[in-house]
């Protein structure tokens, strides 16, 4: 993943501000639905983020312990990947 982290590093600063801008919100009694909508505009910039740090856990983490042939460390990837998934339906 170390060649996504300036990405990375670059949408998770946006989501910082945003934020923010939420909690000015707040303090200014700001509309509702206009704070919700930024919070749902929230939401899909992380699941962003989380879907660029799975793609990267696949594409180097996992790939290394299939290349690697030890079993051991292939079933350890597998095992996180299983419970993130199964945190992930609940």
């Amino acid at each position: 993943m170390a060649t996504g982290h300036p990405k990375i590093l670059s949408r998770l600063s946006r989501i910082e501000g945003q934020v923010r801008g939420i909690a000015r919100m707040v303090e200014e009694d700001r509309y509702c639905i206009d704070i919700l909508n930024q919070m749902q505009a929230i939401k899909a910039a992380l699941k962003k983020v989380e879907e660029e740090i799975l793609k990267g856990h696949a594409s180097h983490c996992v790939a290394h312990a299939i290349k690697s042939g030890s079993v051991k460390d292939q079933t350890e990837k597998f095992s996180e990947l299983v419970e993130l998934f199964s945190r992930y339906g609940k």
